[in-house]
């Protein structure tokens, strides 16, 4: 290593000369694992219209700068000379530089000299490659050691640089450390070291590409039946993945000059047949910082070119799946019944068995199967098993069948049954809930899906309940909104999946919608006269679907069975309760895709257990079957061609916006921006974002990209996503000012190169996320007060004396914005039904924190059931619980013994100690009102535990049953106690 670089100036600003003008330059030197390289990059003190690549020149025997007046290297360049200079290199154009006659440029090209002498010692001479020859193996691939370096530009197909002006402000306006050794800057200065690293390595992996991609390639292999071997992994998303065990440091050595490995498709991993599946964009997931990139996927991603190579053969198969699948039709058997808590009586024959031939396929669906208080909360339940074993019991007798897939959400349940035959030919299966309740804690409402490939056509089953009463049908609507939203099946080596992404969906259940038509009897009546249709211009499901308000590309055949709901249980009567509930059709079945003929929809009315009855429709579904003949011959066929365009042609992407500016982000408030980019050069390609160096994920916790990856064809062009969304997960960082709505998008071209894509905007602060002892210090609401006011409440918000401050400093005993919630629940709501048990509507929702953000208002906008929502949500995201985690553990120790719970309260810190008291007196005076509301102490310690005693994060996601059980008897203990408490 050469010990100067520790002691002089490493960067030196200069110009490069094009086309007439002079556009800012700064040249580096980098050493990268001993070897040395010349970065030429555009300067930051400007910000350059005409975008130039960034060079990362490698310093070898192929390297000189020259002195364009005299033609001479300049190793042996004078003092006085002009300092305009050629530079030439490997995979670089010829630059035109011009630098300062100053002492900086003159040390600075002394290093270069020494760079020079150490990579090409004057005893060796350079040799030349002899092109037949073999290609060398590549070096191993180490950490880079930065020298020196500027940041890299942000976006563009050719990369710019848009760093402020002022070279002492970085991004969001923080002031730059200058450099010891001189006025030059360096990336940890600027905080994007890990941007410029990626460059080098994207210039090195381009270099050993093109050694690649010279050579022709060796006939494919005639490959094995499809079936018979598994799928070549592509690169992951999560994780998970190591190539062949090794690091990333050192890959093999590439093959002689007539073989190129990564064209090799050995016969123990062929790619069997994919299933094409609908690419629409997908809507956010609540799952926001589960990104499927990750650190070791851009390990893959540059290790494993047979990889990437696997996943294009795919793309391309799917392409041309029609040229060696045949239609084969398969039945389907789905059904659907809500059983009102009930256990299984006698047998589910006529339901399930009530065809002459057995179905090749069921997908049977249940909701309320368990109506207990701790069912609610995701706790096991013993029906479960009850009713998978009732429904194993009466399949139908012609055939056997095996077990696909079990999931169930409380009392939502959907198990998959297929003919023992089938099961070979079902791959990609996958499980996934959605809980619609209150916060998405509470699962007695959402929906629950399975999904799989079956031989080449891909299927989802959705069982779901959704909101009840006849009024809400806007909340169902939402229901399945935030159903299709946040449903995402993850399944190796392939990006997320929604519900929408299947070439056949089947959805089922208690959808709730009821009939526009209040009168009971008059309802009846209609029955008895057989007058179904009439009464189906009223049906909510109906209407919603005419107006593309919900389930607007689903199908549903004709209804000819009168209402499944309501009946009086195990009768065939209608509800005869004080209640007396209008008739309607709330168990139904739809469905989406090509090739699905309804057979059958019909209910089951010898089933008496429940007030609703089941329901049944049988499908006859074509399925893409295979022909393994007519798919080697298409398999062989992309292989060649893809031989042919790789030797000839690299990728290339034509991005349609690079740089995205997101104002005002809210809490909870998604914003979404989108691009086009196409595919514009003459091969296919793939692409992905990937993480930046040293980090996990692509992207901060607040931001997606949807889709994260994919394929490309020549001409082809895919509408990019991004989404910006402040969960209660990246709340906090941003409302202290440690995190901003800044970062970097990496866009990856696998054998191309790195598109970067940036992100900007303003945050507006929000109670929510804000800690109890800083909110009680603010008199005003948050938005009023300077965002560098609120960093400094939160540094100091556990120093302030409360014994020494004045009136007017003088922290409140509680935040206003908890005393506001809480007093329009108390005064408005103690006999409201199904108060913490019923969601609230997501706009009211919104109006609500955008009202306390902005104001003390004499009344809170919104139903109470919006109310009461809100009040969990600031709970939730509370950056410490309102029980500190430092007393988690003891809390869960004196569980039982209320002496000690109420010692343990006394040693909070003020704002927490005031807020669990009062929260505590509110709840207890809601209790009163049970026969109203229908609370439960039960059910509010249930819910209430999980907010105000979370385990640290350290812990999270492994607290046990019986630690959320110790949990609920503490709250339980303040709640039973009486109101002297």
């Amino acid at each position: 290593m050469l010990t100067f670089l520790n002691n002089r100036p490493h960067t030196v600003k200069g110009h490069e000369l094009r086309a007439g003008q002079k556009e800012p330059r700064l040249l580096s030197l980098i050493e990268r694992s001993g070897q040395y390289m010349l970065g030429v990059l555009a300067n930051p003190d400007a910000v350059v219209k005409s975008p130039v690549p960034q060079l990362s020149i490698p310093i070898n025997s192929h390297f000189h700068l020259v002195q364009e007046a005299e033609e001479a290297p300049l190793i042996d360049i004078q003092a006085n000379s002009s300092l305009r200079v050629r530079v030439r290199g490997d995979q670089a154009p010829e630059l035109l530089l011009e630098l300062s006659d100053d002492e900086r440029s003159h040390s600075f090209l002394s290093q270069v000299k020494k760079a020079k002498q150490q990579a090409v010692p004057k005893r060796a001479p350079p040799k030349t490659m002899d092109p037949d020859a073999p290609v060398p193996p590549a070096p191993p691939r180490g950490p880079s050691k930065l020298v020196s370096a500027v940041a890299p530009a942000t976006s563009g197909t050719e990369t710019v640089n848009c760093l402020p002006v002022n070279p002492n402000i970085g991004p969001g306006g923080h002031p730059i450390t200058i450099d010891a050794c001189g006025p030059g800057l360096t990336l940890a200065d600027l905080g994007i070291e890990d941007h410029f690293n990626h460059t080098l390595k994207e210039e090195e992996e381009k270099k050993n590409q093109h050694n690649r991609i010279c050579a022709p390639r060796e006939p494919p292999p005639v490959p094995p039946a499809p079936p018979v071997l598994p799928v070549p992994p592509l690169p992951p998303r999560k994780g998970s993945y190591n190539p062949s065990g090794t690091s990333s440091g050192a890959g093999p050595a590439p093959a002689p000059r007539d073989r190129a490995p990564s064209a090799q498709i050995k016969e123990n991993s062929f790619t069997p047949p994919p299933s094409r599946e609908y690419r629409a964009p997908m809507d956010r997931s609540l799952s926001w910082s589960e990104s499927p990139s990750t650190s070791t996927m851009r390990q893959a991603m540059f290790a494993s070119q047979a990889g990437q190579r696997e996943g294009l053969i795919k793309h391309r198969l799917a392409k041309k799946e029609k040229e060696y699948v045949d239609i084969q039709t398969f039945r389907f058997f789905t059904g659907t019944w809500n059983v009102n808590g009930q256990s299984p009586e006698g047998g589910l024959d006529p339901w399930l068995s009530c065809d002459s031939e057995p179905p090749d396929v069921y997908a049977v669906g249940f909701q309320e199967l368990d109506l207990s208080t701790e069912a609610f909360f995701y706790l096991d339940s013993s029906k479960e098993q009850q009713w998978v074993e009732a429904v194993e019991r009466s399949l139908h007798p012609k055939s056997k069948y095996k077990r696909i897939r079990i999931i169930r959400l409380v009392g939502m349940m959907l198990v998959v049954f297929a003919k023992k035959e089938h099961k070979s030919h079902i791959r990609d299966l996958a499980a996934e809930t959605v809980g619609t309740g209150i916060m998405g804690k509470m699962g007695n409402k959402g929906g629950v899906a399975v999904r799989f490939v079956f031989h080449n056509t891909s299927f989802c089953f959705v069982n779901s309940h959704l909101a009840a009463h006849v009024e809400e049908f806007e909340r169902r609507n939402q229901d399945y909104k935030d159903i299709c939203a946040r449903m995402s099946f993850h399944i190796p080596d392939q990006p997320p999946l929604s519900i929408v992404k299947h070439d056949v969906v089947i959805w089922l259940g208690d959808l709730n919608y009821r009939l526009f038509v209040y009168d009971s009897s008059e309802v009846k009546n209609l029955i008895n006269q057989n007058e179904l249709k009439r009464l189906q211009e009223c049906d909510q499901l109906n209407i919603q679907r005419q107006t593309r308000r919900a389930f607007t590309d689903f199908m549903e055949g004709e209804i000819h069975f009168i209402p499944t709901y309501k009946y009086d249980a195990k009768t065939d009567r209608w509800d005869s309760s004080g209640k007396c509930r209008v008739p309607a059709w709330c168990d139904r079945i739809l469905w989406r895709g090509g090739s699905v003929k309804q057979l059958q929809y019909r209910s089951h009315m010898e089933l008496q257990t429940s007030d609703h009855k089941p329901v049944s429709s049988l499908f006859s579904v074509g399925v893409k079957v295979v022909n393994e003949q007519r798919y080697k011959k298409v398999f062989e066929e992309i292989v060649r061609m893809m031989d042919r365009m790789e030797n000839d042609f690299l990728p290339s992407l034509l991005l349609t916006r690079r740089e995205f500016t997101f104002e005002n982000v809210k809490f909870r408030q998604l914003q979404r921006e989108r691009f086009l980019i196409t595919n514009d050069g003459q091969v296919h390609c793939h692409f992905a974002f990937i993480p930046k160096l040293n980090d996990s994920q692509y992207c901060k916790p607040w931001l997606r990209a949807e889709p994260c990856e994919g394929f490309l064809e020549p001409n082809e062009t895919q509408e990019i996503c991004l989404e910006v969304y402040v969960s209660k997960d990246s709340v906090t960082l941003l409302n202290s000012g440690e995190d901003s709505i800044e970062d970097i998008l990496v866009l990856h071209l696998n054998r191309g190169k790195d598109y970067f894509i940036t992100i900007s905007g303003n945050y507006l602060p929000s109670c929510f996320g804000t800690s109890l002892d800083t909110l009680c210090r603010m008199k005003k609401p948050i938005r009023e007060i300077p965002i560098t006011k609120l960093i400094d409440l939160e540094k100091s918000r556990m120093t302030f004396l409360e014994d020494n401050t004045g009136t007017e400093d003088r922290p409140l005993k509680i935040p206003k914005e908890v005393w506001l919630l809480v007093d329009h629940l108390f005064t408005k709501s103690c006999q409201q039904e199904d108060l913490f048990q019923t969601p609230g509507m997501q706009e009211e929702l919104q109006n609500i924190i955008d009202c306390l953000d902005t104001s003390i208002p004499e009344t809170i906008p919104g139903g109470n059931h919006s109310v009461a929502e809100a009040l969990l949500i600031f709970l939730e995201a509370l950056p410490e619980p309102v029980v500190c985690y430092e007393l988690y553990q003891r809390s869960l120790d004196c569980s039982s013994d209320s002496r000690l719970c109420r010692q343990l309260i006394s040693q909070l810190p003020r704002a927490h100690r005031n807020v669990f008291r009062y929260l505590m007196a509110f709840l207890r005076e809601l209790l009163k009102f049970s026969h109203h509301n229908n609370l439960t102490a039960s059910l509010i310690a249930t819910l209430f535990a999980s907010l105000l005693i979370r385990p640290p994060p350290n812990l999270a996601g492994r607290q046990t049953a019986l630690e959320r059980q110790k949990a609920i008897d503490f709250i339980l203990g303040f709640l039973m106690a009486g109101d002297e408490e």
